[in-house]
């Protein structure tokens, strides 16, 4: 006995990716955690290792199936580089500039609360 088609494309489809909410440059915050950051890149859907993701309590740990944000990221003691899940990010509304020292590798200025990008060749 066959289960499934194995010749229907449809079949075979991967789930539909989610629009990224937040884009590269824009200044968020965490849902929970006291700290904020600047998006310089953005995974559709969940791109870290399993031992990052099991570090995670079950109770809060984010679904894998969402795009998640690599923030040059701040709190209250010191600037970090954060990866966030789209659930847990908010926008940040204060209009104030992030402190992280890797900022200006990124980004030539703040203009109304988002990052300008620069123009870098890739590798």
């Amino acid at each position: 006995m066959e289960i499934g088609n194995q010749h229907d494309p449809a079949a075979l489809a991967q789930p539909p990716l989610r629009t990224a909410k937040f884009a590269i440059g824009q200044v968020v915050k965490h849902r929970i955690y006291p700290f904020r950051g600047v998006i310089f890149d953005v995974d559709p859907v969940f791109a870290n290792t399993e031992e990052w993701l099991a570090s995670i309590p079950e109770e809060v740990r984010p679904r894998r199936d969402q795009p998640f944000y690599h923030l040059l990221a701040e709190n209250a003691q010191t600037t970090y580089v954060a990866y966030v899940s789209e659930q847990n990010l908010l926008p940040d509304e204060t209009g104030k500039p992030v402190s992280h020292p890797q900022v200006p590798h990124f980004f030539k200025e703040l203009k109304r609360g988002h990052y300008v990008s620069r123009d870098r060749a890739l590798h």
